[in-house]
This record gives structure tokens, C-alpha cells and sequence, in this order.
């Protein structure tokens, strides 16, 4: 279960469901819902587990990771890194045959693209080479909406590429935050994250930048999703990007000291992040169920 990184995986069914719900502009048939999820959850814990196998040595060196099962006790472990690799790829297996056999084959195909994604492009080729790691390797996660909009409609439509498009410039805000606090993690492993190889006040404009682009994706929803989730995007996006300036201020504030005075606000934004991108797709899933408010 640890091997799977649980915490990740919840963020990721909490964009589930609602997107499935504006796919059918209603509830989809529940037996749908569960398959969907369980074989989601399925798929994110292989990409987890076999991340978790490939990054078993730098996990060993950063203190944020030192307690995973393959390196516990001193990089003993309690897991052998082949039962781990074993272990990811049932996993896999399992979400493809789930979602191809109960719901569709491209909701199947969706998800295995996201787990080789992760651990080909992020994990093997960028996460260790180039600060853009996170930019174009958190496109992984982006997956299961589209996995839950094929699932109900058989096909991947606009808005599910909005929604795509959502998650995909929301994860360097959230990412760089928490990489801001573990800078020095990050740089004992030798993994080149923006805030490692960046001056802070760099990141945090590069912050900035991305949620206005996030904010802004968010609104090219309104005409699909309606005007009530507009005024709940448009309010959300507002408050995320107080906090997003926030942030920039602070650190700009007081560059001479260091990461002993920024660090309270990278987390206030990592944490705020997670708030936000919950609250978005409520309002996504409350929307889609109302008989009113659409254009």
C-alpha cells in the first residue's frame, strides 16, 4: 500500500468523478463509476509502485522519501525491489484489463498511456536531466480525466481537453512550492527541480505565470460547464492567485534570508493547491448535476 503513494492517488479520483458526471450531464450508471475508479486507482498505484523501484536510490538520500518501503531501515528496506517491480506491473495489468473488459478499451488505453508516461518520460528520461521535469513529466497525472470521460462516452471530447489542460498547468504551482521547501532534498539527490537550480524569486514568478495560465484555462470551461461554474472558477482562480502573488512577495521580500523565511509560504501555497483544485472540479460536479445554469 505505501509502494502506491495513496495521498497522490485520491488527488487524482477527486478529478475523476466529476468529469464523469459533466460527461453524462447527470450520474453515469454506478457500476461505471466504480469500475472506472478502482481501475484508476489500479493504474496510478502501478505508475507509483514502479517509480517508487526506478527512484529507490535517490529516495534513499532525501529525507521527504527516506521512509518508503524500499529504502526504510537504512536502505534495507522491507519490500525487495523485485517483488516492488513485480508488484507495479500486476497492478498494471490489472487496470487494463478491468477498464478493457468493464468499461472500454480507450479508457483502458488512456490509462496505460499515463502509467508509461510517468515512469518512460518523467521518471527515466527528465526527472534526473532537466528542470523542466515536472512540467512536462506532471502530464501524467492529467490522465484521468480523460480515462473518466472515455469511460462514459467512449471518445475524448474538448472539454475533457480543457480539463486536461487544467490539471497540466496547475501541477508546476503545486509542485514547485513543495520542491521550494525540500530544495535541499532535492539538491542532495542531485534532481535538478526549478527551485534546485533557479534563484526562489525566479520560481516564484514562474509561479505566478503558470496560475494565471491555469486560471485562464479554467474559464475556457465556462462556455461547456455554464455560468454557475464560471462564478465559482472565476472566484477560486481569484483567490489562488492572492496566494500565488503572495508567495511572490514574500520571497522577494526577504531573499537574504534564505529558505528559513520563505519557507512557511511555499507550503501555504502547496497545501492551498490541493484546496483549490478539489473545490474546482466540486464545482465541475455540482454543475453537471443542476438542471439549471447552463447556457
Amino acid at each position: 500500500m505505501a509502494l502506491t503513494k495513496p495521498r497522490i492517488i485520491e488527488l487524482l479520483l477527486v478529478t475523476t468523478v466529476p468529469t464523469m458526471l459533466l460527461a453524462q450531464r447527470g450520474v453515469p450508471p454506478l457500476r461505471l463509476v466504480l469500475v472506472t475508479l478502482i481501475g484508476g486507482t489500479l493504474a496510478a498505484a502501478s505508475a507509483n509502485t514502479i517509480n517508487c523501484y526506478l527512484d529507490r536510490d535517490i529516495d534513499a538520500v532525501m529525507k521527504r522519501t527516506a521512509r518508503r518501503p524500499l529504502v526504510v531501515n537504512g536502505g534495507q528496506g522491507t519490500i525487495r525491489p523485485g517483488e516492488a517491480l513485480a508488484w507495479g506491473i500486476a497492478l498494471g495489468a490489472g487496470a487494463t484489463l478491468l477498464l478493457g473488459l468493464m468499461a472500454n478499451w480507450l479508457a483502458a488505453s488512456l490509462a496505460d498511456a499515463a502509467i508509461v508516461f510517468y515512469i518512460f518520460i518523467y521518471t527515466l528520461l527528465l526527472k534526473r536531466r532537466s528542470p523542466a521535469n515536472i512540467v512536462i513529466g506532471g502530464a501524467a497525472g492529467c490522465f484521468p480525466v480523460l480515462v473518466g470521460w472515455a469511460a462514459v462516452t467512449g471518445t475524448v471530447a474538448l472539454p475533457a481537453v480543457v480539463l486536461f489542460a487544467v490539471i497540466f498547468l496547475w501541477t508546476p504551482p503545486h509542485f514547485w512550492a513543495l520542491a521550494m521547501k525540500f530544495r535541499k532534498d532535492y539538491a542532495a539527490a542531485n534532481v535538478p527541480m526549478l527551485p534546485v537550480v533557479a534563484p526562489q524569486g525566479v520560481v516564484a514568478r514562474k509561479i505566478v505565470w503558470y496560475s494565471y495560465a491555469m486560471v485562464a484555462a479554467t474559464l475556457a470551461l465556462i462556455p461547456y460547464a455554464g455560468w454557475i461554474y464560471g462564478v465559482f472558477a472565476a472566484a477560486l482562480g481569484a483567490w489562488f492567485l492572492v496566494e500565488a502573488h503572495g508567495l511572490d512577495t514574500r520571497v522577494r521580500a526577504a531573499p537574504e534570508e534564505g529558505d528559513r523565511a520563505a519557507s512557511p509560504a511555499p507550503m501555504r501555497l502547496f497545501h492551498l493547491s490541493i484546496a483549490y483544485l478539489t473545490l474546482l472540479f466540486a464545482a465541475v460536479a455540482v454543475t453537471a448535476l443542476l438542471p439549471w445554469g447552463r447556457w
